[in-house]
């Protein structure tokens, strides 16, 4: 059975990269481009792992993340942050997140795949 991952990025070349790179390691991908839309994706499809921007038009990822975290359906999914903030206070703000993992931008195509499998249980 294909592992089930969510990506959400509001930039559509970020956006489909990753789910290229997903699809091809034998994922199958879900995406969105805000984080009202992966809210719902999320407790629809259930998926295996988050991929989320920190970034989105219409709230920061890492509320997003806070809003999955209250439901018991998808408390449990591990997030993965991939963003190009790297700044201290980012990493303290992505480190109060449970469960969640990070990944600076740009993404190395060559192990993206493999990184993000090391954060599904």
């Amino acid at each position: 059975m294909k592992k089930k991952a969510l990506v959400i990025d509001d930039n559509a070349n970020n956006l489909m990269l990753e789910k290229d790179l997903l699809e091809v390691a034998g994922f199958e991908v879900f995406a969105a481009d805000n984080a009202t839309d992966s809210i719902a994706i999320a407790r629809k499809e259930k998926p295996d792992i988050i991929i989320m921007d920190v970034r989105l038009p219409d709230m920061r990822g890492t509320e997003a993340a806070r809003i999955l975290r209250q439901d018991k359906e998808t408390r449990d999914i591990p997030i993965v942050f991939v963003t190009a903030s790297v700044m201290p206070e980012s990493r303290e703000e992505l480190a109060d997140i449970t469960n969640s993992g990070f990944i600076g931008k740009p993404i190395n195509t060559r192990t993206f795949a493999k990184d993000i499998s090391r954060f599904i249980k």
